[in-house]
């Protein structure tokens, strides 16, 4: 029988077991005492800039939720699309939210948490085609100007749903639906919870065909190797919504426009 492990040999081992499995994110935040997150601000609900120059929106209450778990500051980090995950594998920020898809090509250099919303693509149409286009599989003809935002699984979905029609990508989502609205495009392809908002601020020129023809699950994202702050996160997500704080927070920004009038 092996000789007993001394008391404090083993304290000693134990705790050396126990930072093993910390996040060594998690600690950077703790010792720097702020939490950085990255997304960029225009995606509505999600994130955007209020009358008095503010940043509100659905991820910015979990992220706000996020840093008082923690105890530390918030800071956000507003990151053009196309960059946030080089942004985030360079050490910008800790975590990305902003209503990122899960998929497998960005799981090669990201790893996702648990999904925190469910969305798809739709349609937001000019208004001159009420009636004329009711199924978004109409648009696929060469006659149709079909606008995608740049980098977006959006882009992927207009690509392969049609490949017929005129496409255009943009920079920015906001952009692309004035076009819509202002009869110079026909449909923007993009994320329900944006079209819908755009749909409802701008019914003289813009209807929404709401039914999605994807189907997509949006996570956080964080850099490899650190399951830690993944469990973590995913515990922290499930608490939310264990206590009801997540669907009354997914209310507020998803089936009320009480927001909007503060916006534009």
């Amino acid at each position: 029988m092996k000789s007993p492990v001394p008391m404090a040999l083993a304290a000693a081992l134990f705790c050396g077991a126990a930072a093993a499995g910390e996040s060594p994110t998690l600690a950077h935040i703790k010792q720097r005492g702020e939490l950085r997150v990255g997304l960029e601000v225009g995606y509505m609900p999600f994130e955007m800039v209020d009358k008095s120059g503010e940043i509100i929106g659905f991820d910015i209450d979990l992220a706000r939720l996020m840093a008082r778990k923690l105890g530390v500051k918030l800071k956000v980090v507003n990151q053009s699309w196309d960059g946030i995950i080089p942004a985030l594998l360079t050490g910008k920020f800790d975590v990305t939210l902003g209503g990122m898809t899960i998929t497998p090509e960005r799981a090669k250099s990201v790893d996702f948490t648990d999904p925190y919303v469910t969305i798809g693509q739709t349609v937001l149409l000019s208004r001159k085609l009420a009636g004329k286009i009711t199924n978004y599989q109409q648009l696929n003809t060469p006659e149709y100007r079909v606008l995608s935002k740049l980098g977006t699984t959006g882009e992927i979905a207009t690509r392969k749903h049609f490949p017929r029609a005129q496409i255009r990508t943009f920079e920015h989502q906001a952009e692309a639906a004035i076009e819509v609205r202002n009869g110079r495009a026909d449909a923007f392809i993009y994320d329900l919870p944006f079209n819908a908002v755009m749909a409802a601020q701008f019914p003289d020129g813009l209807v929404h065909l709401k039914e999605p023809f994807t189907h997509e699950d949006l996570g956080w994202a964080i850099r490899k190797n650190d399951p830690a702050l993944r469990a973590w996160l995913n515990e922290f997500l499930a608490g939310l919504r264990k206590d009801g704080t997540y669907q009354a927070l997914y209310k507020k920004w998803f089936e009320s426009s009480a927001w909007l009038p503060n916006v534009i």
